[in-house]
């Protein structure tokens, strides 16, 4: 199958093109956010084929995977086909609604032309699609191994752009959380967080943007894996966490109540209680690695990729026409 989809969100997509198929993606001669083509931190097999946009017309597609609602008009002009009508197509939405929640309706809601698939039953809860077709893929994660040695008693926290975001990923809850234990934050945009939350150089270090295998190295070494997002959807760097052996510390929003399980971890409201429990597994490790074998156990049992792309594959054949031999 040959499947047109656009390089948005790169740990999804590194899940994603591990099937057995022909994944197509959009390339511009500046290559924006448009026409990204392959990625250069992310190791994704050859079956990712990067097509120059004005090929595109030319190019022989079974389905279109949208992602962002510009992308059906993007699509219609790129291929002259239009998304639902003239080709398959399905819409993947990765987010937690925005505006005014729980009120909050889909820019696809209602059109009956293009399903809708959410990666968290949580968010097909609570965005308003009218009477679209709906479906939910959970997400499925390649196994980077049990890499946990919890060596540093150190807490790990992954986050992109957490100054811009910030309330929307607990970036204010981290000045009370290092002063339970030290915290590395790693993602997009994290340079200039110490400085923003005011707290010491040795009680707070960031990390910038590195590739995927390093991060998991450098994860896997902290003693506890800290997730403080309040509204997104389930964060990939949390289950990611789970498959190395990390013990989880979270905070109970969104997705993240039903896919940290009590074994895995701490699941709270009250960030005294976060606080409380990274403080414990840092001067635990025997207690954290434990802890993280659980987290491992379950995140491979519900998010492993084998059952994330059995899933999709199911999905997939329904919705393309079979070929006349």
């Amino acid at each position: 199958m040959r499947i047109l989809m656009w390089h948005v969100h790169g740990s999804w997509t590194t899940s994603f093109v591990q099937g057995a198929h022909d994944y197509l993606l959009p390339v511009t001669p500046g290559r924006d956010s448009d026409g990204l083509g392959r990625a250069r931190t992310w190791d994704w097999p050859r079956s990712v084929v990067e097509v120059p946009a004005a090929d595109l017309r030319d190019t022989d597609v079974d389905i279109v995977l949208l992602q962002r609602p510009h992308e059906v008009g993007l699509a219609e002009r790129w291929t002259g086909r239009r998304p639902g009508r003239d080709v398959p197509a399905v819409y993947v939405e990765h987010n937690t609604p925005g505006g005014d929640v729980p009120f909050t309706r889909h820019p696809l809601a209602d059109q009956t032309d293009i399903p809708i698939v959410h990666v968290t039953h949580f968010n097909r809860l609570f965005w308003d699609c009218g009477t679209a077709t709906t479906d939910v893929v959970e997400h499925g994660i390649v196994d980077p191994g049990h890499l946990y040695s919890g060596e540093w008693a150190r807490a790990a926290v992954v986050v992109n752009d957490p100054v811009r975001r910030w309330r929307a990923v607990g970036t204010d809850l981290l000045t009370r959380l290092s002063q339970a234990a030290p915290i590395d934050v790693f993602g997009m945009n994290v340079h200039a967080l110490a400085d923003e939350l005011r707290v010491p150089s040795d009680r707070l270090w960031t990390f910038e943007d590195l590739p995927q295998q390093r991060l998991h190295r450098e994860m896997a070494r902290r003693r506890v894996y800290v997730h403080t997002s309040r509204w997104t959807s389930l964060g990939l760097s949390l289950l990611e966490a789970m498959h190395l052996g990390m013990p989880v510390v979270a905070l109970a929003a969104t997705e993240a109540v039903t896919a940290v399980p009590a074994a895995a971890g701490v699941v709270t409201t009250r960030p005294d209680e976060l606080a409380k429990a990274v403080r414990r597994f840092t001067h635990d490790p025997a207690q954290a690695q434990a802890v993280g074998a659980a987290a491992r156990e379950s995140a491979l049992a519900r998010y492993g990729l084998g059952r994330f792309l059995a899933d999709w594959d199911a999905r997939l054949g329904a919705w393309v026409p079979v070929s006349s031999p």
